[in-house]
């Protein structure tokens, strides 16, 4: 087949091939003839254009997503008033809105681009944000908390979403890693703030409302920079020259969709949940959501069990939130590199287990420094099994409207675990709030077996594909214009 230019997707239509049809160009000769030094470049661009754009958003989106338990050290329930299980409703609230509104934003972020939804939805949860400041009582602030649920819904699928539409299979861990480490760093940067914020003991607020103030503008200023800045897509993107985007619309083509820029077919996007793996990786996602909400949630109170004051409580989550982003960063690249994913997934999911269990078994008023590194291994195992997970199943889906929609369910589900988190956290619990922290390791166990199982699998019918073609090849090999079809396609194999 004779090797063809892509044509400038600004002024040209790219052709769309049927399922069970050869496309016209041959796109694994052309993947040979590719310019390594222009895609280094190319890539580059998108590594420093969009990927710091990204990560600050999503900083912002956790911030406004996980500073309820910085103002609960700092005197939320005195001030709101709160009694009984009234904090732990006030963050299971948020959930249901979550869950339910993701999978329509998701769609909506297909069809009209995530570099506008994503903004919208930016511009939505500040000011969500900045109206905790005028909250005084409980109805107030669960009013609050289910318009911030809504609006924070879809953001992290359509962020993946939005990612595989600019990287290779290969490429995206790392970037994805880069990416997520901002909430790892936004929650030692709460910490940090809030240990300045509540320092502020003169004014007409509570010293926890300026925390509200500062990240809910900050949120919003930001986000009318990002609806100006972001393109829709890297064979979209204004900043690039015409090769650059035809070079852009080739790399997606070759190894990471289908069809690129594919118009949002619903009823075949839905599609993606006739294959088994889909609902298995929905119940790794459960296990994960457990460890992940726990920690997000609780960390400022499992360390303020060993014994500080609220200043030096938030001060001392910064340590462990840190460390969790550096041991993301070097899981995701391990992982581009050995190009291997479940092993990677698994092992995430161990450390939050090893942590959970070491600071169950150990008593920790006497054994303080056990403890606090105890509370390092949580964190350790949370951000990674979610990147990497993310990644997997992405790199096992060619059509975009599938890859949208399986995101947008499955991230939204694991945050629904939060219900599960906010509430095994309980009063009567406390300081020692054992049930939860069994509950938690429990998860994070089921977890490790599961994506072990799932992975096994998958090397086992890669090689029974292998037999029945009479050839041995790996994912990478095959290009994805190749696998419109999914894993009923007789060239398919599992990116493990």
């Amino acid at each position: 087949m004779e090797t063809v230019k892509i044509p400038d997707q600004t002024t040209t239509k790219q052709p769309q091939p049927v399922e069970g049809e050869t496309a016209s160009v041959d796109y694994a000769a052309l993947s040979d003839s590719i310019d390594m030094r222009a895609e280094r470049s190319l890539v580059w661009k998108f590594d420093l254009r969009i990927l710091p754009v990204l990560a600050i958003m999503y900083l912002f989106n956790s911030l406004d997503k996980s500073n309820l338990g910085n103002a609960k050290t700092a005197g939320l329930e005195e001030t709101l008033n709160l009694h009984g299980n009234q904090y732990n409703i006030i963050l299971s609230i948020f959930f249901i809105p979550y869950v339910l509104t993701a999978p329509f934003l998701g769609i909506l972020g297909k069809m009209y681009g995530p570099n506008l939804v994503l903004p919208c939805m930016m511009l939505t949860f500040g000011l969500c944000t900045l109206l905790v400041v005028a909250v005084f009582n409980f109805s107030g602030l669960l009013a609050i908390r289910w318009f911030l649920g809504m609006s924070e819904s879809a953001f992290f699928p359509l962020v993946i979403y939005y990612l595989t539409t600019f990287y290779r299979r290969g490429e995206l861990a790392r970037r994805l890693a880069i990416f997520y480490a901002a909430q790892s760093i936004a929650s030692a940067f709460s910490g940090l703030l809030a240990f300045g914020v509540f320092r502020i003991d003169t004014g007409p607020l509570a010293s926890w409302r300026y925390l509200f103030l500062i990240e809910g503008a900050g949120t919003i200023l930001f986000g009318i920079f990002a609806l100006w800045y972001l393109p829709r897509s890297s064979s979209e993107a204004s900043f690039l020259s015409d090769d650059e985007k035809a070079l852009a619309y080739t790399r997606m083509q070759i190894d990471s969709s289908a069809v690129v820029n594919e118009p949002l077919n619903i009823r075949d996007a839905f599609r993606i949940f006739k294959h088994g793996t889909s609902w298995a990786i929905l119940a790794i996602q459960v296990c994960l959501g457990v460890p992940l909400q726990s920690v997000q949630l609780f960390l400022p109170v499992i360390i303020q069990r060993l014994g500080y004051g609220t200043v030096k409580t938030n001060l001392y989550t910064v340590a462990p939130n840190v460390s969790g982003a550096v041991m993301l960063l070097v899981l995701a690249f391990c992982s581009d590199w050995t190009r291997w994913r479940f092993p990677f997934v698994a092992l995430g999911f161990l450390f939050t287990f090893i942590g959970m269990v070491t600071y169950v078994s150990i008593d920790v008023e006497q054994q303080i420094n056990v403890a606090y590194f105890a509370s390092f291994m949580m964190t350790w195992g949370t951000s990674a099994p979610s990147v990497l997970l993310d990644v997997w199943y992405n790199n096992n889906i060619a059509s975009e409207g599938k890859r949208v929609v399986l995101t947008s369910i499955a991230v939204p589900l694991a945050n629904l675990m939060g219900l599960v988190s906010s509430n095994i956290f309980r009063t009567q619990d406390a300081p020692k709030y054992i049930p939860a922290l069994i509950t938690t390791a429990v998860f994070g166990g089921t977890g490790i077996v599961l994506t072990i199982l799932l992975g096994v699998w998958m090397i086992l019918d890669n090689s029974r594909r292998d037999r029945r073609q009479g050839v041995s090849i790996r994912a990478l090999d095959v290009p994805t214009e190749r696998l419109r079809a999914g894993p009923d396609s007789p060239d398919f194999r599992w990116f493990y």
